[in-house]
């Protein structure tokens, strides 16, 4: 038998404002946001002492709101560790996830589909069937005729016409002497 999972237990939670300004002015400009998403994960990991940090979705959007280049100068998070020692790192006032149930799919099998059929149902599926051979034949045909009109009547382009030879206006240097 497979082991049910237990959710762990909460050992700590506490509230931090992190900091983010002087750890980003020490990088260009570009590498701001990635530099505040590694302060917060060091802030985290030294402040609850343990290295297993995960940053939560919406404290990763807030840090990320305005580009790579503006992340804030400081963020409010919760922080809570559990018995395992992993810390879950989410943004003040955010709504906490719950696990979604999984929902079983009932599965109807062919048997009982096939048991359901009527004999005027199988009537209807054959009248449809010749519909479509039908139907497909003509196609056959239209493609065949289509075909012949082709062989009969070859495409012929115009001729071009030739084209006619550039004059080159000759313009004097020099004004004309009366």
């Amino acid at each position: 038998m497979p082991k049910k999972e237990e959710t762990p237990k909460l050992v700590l939670e506490r509230v931090y404002i992190i900091p983010l300004r002087r750890e980003t002015l020490k990088v260009p400009p570009f590498k701001k946001a990635n530099k505040a998403v590694k302060t917060i994960r060091a802030f985290i990991s030294r402040h609850m002492k343990s290295d297993n940090v995960v940053i939560g979705k919406y404290l990763n959007l807030a840090v990320w709101n305005h580009g790579a280049k503006n992340p804030p100068h400081k963020v409010k998070v919760n922080a809570a560790k559990d018995d395992k020692g992993k810390v879950f790192v989410e943004l003040v006032g955010a709504p906490k996830e719950e696990p979604k149930a999984e929902e079983k799919k009932k599965v109807v099998k062919k048997e009982e589909k096939k048991a359901e059929e009527k004999p005027e149902e199988k009537l209807e599926k054959q009248v449809e069937e010749i519909k479509e051979e039908k139907a497909e034949e003509a196609k056959k045909i239209e493609q065949e005729e289509i075909k012949e009109l082709k062989k009969e009547h070859p495409k012929v382009h115009a001729p071009k016409a030739p084209q006619k030879p550039k004059m080159q206006e000759t313009h004097p240097t020099a004004p004309r002497s009366v």
